[in-house]
Order: structure tokens, then sequence, then C-alpha cells
């Protein structure tokens, strides 16, 4: 099912300062929307295109706290989001999502801290998620906590992850979307990127957003010339 059908800014977007001057901003504005499809969206592309500050924007704009979690979270250890989501506006389709998380990798410590100060832990698998590995708490998250109809905004879910991890987000979110779930995700694993049917989305150094298969996506086409011949990289690093 879509929730979200497109982003798109407000026109009094401002045009000086952090972020707006982010050749990722100049471009969105200039091209007028950033289409998202009804299933699995991927925003993919080198450190400091700006990836995780689109990401941010966009679960703001949906009405997440922006250290992550629901829409019902609404702590904050430090206040370091950008106004990005203040300008942003969703186009939505009729009907709203039954349920909601935004995943933000380098802020959900913070996120665990708050679970267990509400006393909501039985959601997430029945135990405190300080008392798993990084990597079990991101998956009982999206094995417990994630629930069909919803909409899920991911920033990095593989950096706690190992390649079977990935692969077992792989297919939660595959049964997810199956039973009526929308995701969209900042990414650099070129194994995430394998949902099937997702939408990559590549964003350039120059802010330009480009629609990319997945064997063209440049972790995956990176990964693969590494993995193929790795003296090579490493004679050209060393």
């Amino acid at each position: 099912m879509t929730f979200l059908r497109w982003v798109e800014f407000d026109a009094d977007l401002p045009t000086d300062g952090y972020p707006f001057t982010l050749p990722v901003v100049a471009a969105l504005r200039a091209a007028g929307r950033l289409r998202l499809d009804p299933r699995v969206t991927f925003l993919t592309g080198d450190n400091g295109t700006g990836k995780s500050t689109l990401i941010e924007a966009i679960a703001v704009a949906a009405g997440f706290n922006p250290e992550g979690g629901s829409v019902n979270f609404r702590f904050a250890t430090r206040s370091t989001e950008s106004p990005l989501g203040r300008y942003l506006r969703l186009v939505r389709s009729p009907g709203k999502p039954q349920t909601g998380y935004f995943l933000r990798a380098e802020s959900f410590y913070n996120v665990a801290s708050e679970i267990d100060r509400l006393g909501v832990g039985r959601g997430y698998g029945g135990r405190s998620l300080h008392e798993r590995s990084h990597g079990e708490s991101f998956l009982d998250l999206a094995t417990h906590r994630f629930g069909p109809h919803g909409l899920y905004v991911l920033d990095e879910p593989e950096a706690a992850l190992s390649v079977p991890g990935c692969l077992a987000l792989i297919a939660r979110i595959h049964d997810l979307v199956a039973a009526g779930s929308q995701f969209v995700i900042a990414t650099h694993s070129p194994v995430l990127l394998a949902v099937p049917g997702a939408l990559i989305l590549r964003l350039s150094d120059d802010g330009v957003i480009s629609e990319v298969d997945f064997d063209d996506a440049e972790p995956v086409a990176l990964t693969r010339s590494f993995l193929a011949d790795p003296q090579r990289f490493l004679r050209h690093l060393f």
C-alpha cells in the first residue's frame, strides 16, 4: 500500500546556509519532486551526498521523532537535526499507516534507553534492547515492533548488521511489504539493495538524483570489483 507518493519542498525554502546549500537540496528543488516507490525506495550514494540529511527530513515531515522511534516518541538527547524537514512536503495517498518507525542507526542507543525508561520493552521482544548485541537489537526491532500496514524510514540499518543479519532484514522487509507496508531507506549496503522490486535512487556528489538498476548501483559495482581482485585495489591504495 502506498502511503507516501512523493516529496517536494515548500516554495519558501531558504537558499542560504546549511542544509539548504547542499547540492541534493538544490537538485531536488530544481526537479520539483522526488517520487517514492509504493513498496521500497533506497537512497544510496557516497558519504556527504546528503542521504541521511534527506532521510531525516522525510522522517521529521512524517511526524517521527528526529532521534528515532515511533510518532509517539518525543524525547531529545541533543537536538542536532537540520531544519530541512520543516520545509519538506509529503504528498500522501488516501489512508494512513497503522504503525511506523524511524530507525536511525547513529542514535538507536538513545531510543533503546527511552524504551527502557517508558517500560515498553515487551513490544520489542520482551527484554531490554541493551541486553542484546547492537545487531540483535536491530533485528528485534524489525521482528517484534514493525508490523503490517506501516511506514518505515530507515537510515543505514546495515550499520549494526552482519551479512546474515542483512539477509534476515531483507526477508522481514519482503514480508512486511506483502502485508501492506512501505519503506524508505538510506543505505551503503550492496546486500540490502537486493530487495526485490525496490526503487534505487543514486545521489551523486553534485546532487543529481537518478534511478539506477541493482547491478549499476555503486555499492554493488564497487563491491563486486573489489572481491574479484582485491590486490588491484590495495596496490592502488598503498
